[in-house]
């Protein structure tokens, strides 16, 4: 595995790490994060990574999210996806209006699930919207401070698609997280019955899209320029791609002691099981590579104040679903060779495994979809003005 700096972490120590396996099976049995692995995080820098200076935040550079969710998986990938997403979502409430920001940020970082599909109704109403809806896939939602939620604002001329922020309090979690993998993640449904919400509680999906959020100018730094779609693509793919790496090194600690049944042989003198182990690193190598490219990449763009476009939004989902179909076919690939033994409850490998199953099932990182996308723009091919880029 590559060498990362303990300061690239931001307080994810391998204690850290270690004790947020310790409490896997806990998460899977509650089907939501055990409240100290809640109250550990808070007390993380990577909680305020990407807060706002102006609200005692890091404000650090985007790409700098990346390494410690991917650290985290090596514990959790349940945990490590959940709080990748309490701290990037500290990010995308960065980008609403300031007045928002002010009231949101009062006593610092927050926990905001953000369900942003536009399953949500909103109808103009005295300096707002009145807002219905029901969300799925609300990742922790029992902990939320705020909800962030995707609606079409139903306005005389036009529908416009919004990010809308509503308290926790006047939001319903409906429990309906029954999954077989990344059950920790407790992403239950999340309702909200004709609620009125402030006009400066909403941010068009448009400019989130684009990078030209109000927080981009408000803030101005590059890290709240970056496009929401590259940014949500690569730090979901971040647990998914510290699963894989975490499953490699448990089967090269497997492969030291295993001897195979019937045959009595030590497992590690196969060759079968020595390429199967050195494609997975070498494939994970490739992997890392991709990533810190595209990150790289799109964070010179946004440094430099140039704008991202969507053909490098659509390379960059791309390269996201890319690394969770390659990462989920290592981990299948080394578990079927594990045996067995390996399904047994009490062995991490299959928990790891069912945990990217079910995350790979995220819109984001639809394959077919992303490369469709990136070649059609590659191109200049017209695509859906809605599309997910």
């Amino acid at each position: 595995m590559s060498v990362v700096d303990d300061r690239q972490l931001h307080g994810i120590t391998d204690d850290f790490v270690a004790r947020l396996a310790e409490r896997a099976e806990e998460a899977e049995r509650l089907r939501r994060l055990p409240a100290a692995t809640v109250d550990e995080f808070r007390r993380t820098d990577l909680f305020r990574l990407l807060l706002p200076a102006r609200f005692g935040g890091i404000q650090a550079s985007f790409p700098e999210l990346l390494q410690p969710i991917r650290r985290m998986a090596h514990g959790c990938a349940s945990s490590a996806w959940t709080l990748g997403f309490y701290a990037l979502h500290n990010w995308m409430l960065s980008l609403f209006d300031l007045r928002a920001q002010e009231q949101v940020f009062a006593s610092g970082p927050v926990l905001a699930p953000a369900p942003l599909a536009p399953t949500g109704r909103g109808t103009p109403a005295d300096g707002g919207v009145r807002l219905t809806g029901r969300w799925s896939w609300a990742t922790g939602a029992m902990d939320a401070d705020w909800v962030m939620v995707g609606a079409l604002v139903e306005r005389p001329d036009r529908i416009d698609p919004a990010l809308v922020l509503v308290p926790a309090g006047q939001v319903e979690v409906a429990d309906t997280w029954h999954t077989a993998g990344m059950r920790g993640t407790g992403s239950h449904d999340v309702v909200v019955t004709d609620v009125l919400v402030p006009e400066h509680h909403l941010v068009s999906v448009a400019d989130i899209y684009a990078g030209t959020a109000p927080g981009a100018r408000t803030h101005d730094a590059p890290t709240y320029r970056w496009p929401m779609v590259p940014a949500l693509a690569l730090v979901a793919s971040m647990p998914v791609l510290g699963a894989a790496e975490r499953v490699t090194d448990l089967f090269a600690e497997r492969l030291g002691g295993r001897v195979l049944a019937y045959s009595g042989a030590a497992q590690k003198d196969q060759p079968a099981a020595q390429i199967r182990l050195a494609s997975a690193r070498v494939r994970l190598r490739a992997l890392r590579a991709l990533v810190d490219e595209t990150a790289g990449g799109i964070e010179d763009l946004v440094v430099r104040g140039d704008r991202v476009g969507r053909a490098a939004r659509a390379e960059a989902r791309l390269a996201a679903a890319h690394t969770v179909h390659e990462s989920k076919a290592i981990i299948a690939d080394l578990v079927e060779a594990s045996g067995a033994s390996a399904q047994f409850l009490s062995n991490p490998m299959q928990r790891f495994k069912r945990d990217v199953d079910i995350a790979a099932g995220h819109v984001v990182f639809d394959y077919d979809v992303s490369r469709e996308l990136a070649g059609a723009l590659a191109i200049g091919a017209k695509i859906s003005p809605i599309a997910m880029v």
